[in-house]
């Protein structure tokens, strides 16, 4: 397992989901929401600051999957949002599976007694719990790093 924090993410269509974990990998933790509004590329920057403020290792960023194992317009507008990234940064970005992340993240907060309305403004930073989490545990299990590693990420608008 290599030593180093990491920050997880979870992008979606109006929030982003931060965690980070220690600089041994064991366990992720929740950082903060970002809401991204109108301005998306205002909200990779503080993904990206946090990144640097916090000297992680890498970005592991949750890629949505549909149950089948396609891409869909979700993966892609992730894709968008990891090459700006790739473009604020100078950290390794990764792509991990995150099916069912946000349905998983929903049941442990229900398990530890949140109620529906009350889930809402965390459910992002639990779903980058789960991504970067199921990250980690991949990693110590098969021994190399998780994901795909990002290293010329191209906006996925006029490809085809």
């Amino acid at each position: 397992m290599r030593r180093g924090r990491r920050l997880g993410i979870d992008i979606g269509a109006a929030r982003i989901g931060v965690a980070t974990c220690d600089p041994d990998g064991l366990i992720a933790t929740p950082v903060e929401t970002v809401h991204v509004a109108a301005n998306q590329p205002a909200a990779i920057a503080r993904i990206a600051a946090l990144a640097e403020e916090m000297d992680v290792l890498e970005i592991v960023v949750g890629l949505p999957y549909s149950l089948s194992g396609r891409e869909g317009p979700a993966a892609a507008t992730v894709r968008d949002a990891v090459a700006v990234l790739q473009g604020l940064t100078a950290r390794p970005v990764r792509l991990v599976d995150e099916r069912l992340s946000t349905v998983t993240a929903s049941q442990q907060l229900r398990a530890s007694g949140t109620k529906a309305k009350k889930q809402r403004p965390v459910i992002d930073q639990a779903a980058a719990v789960v991504i970067l989490q199921n990250a980690l545990e991949g990693e110590r299990l098969r021994g190399q790093p998780p994901g795909q590693l990002m290293e010329n990420a191209q906006p996925s608008e006029g490809q085809g």
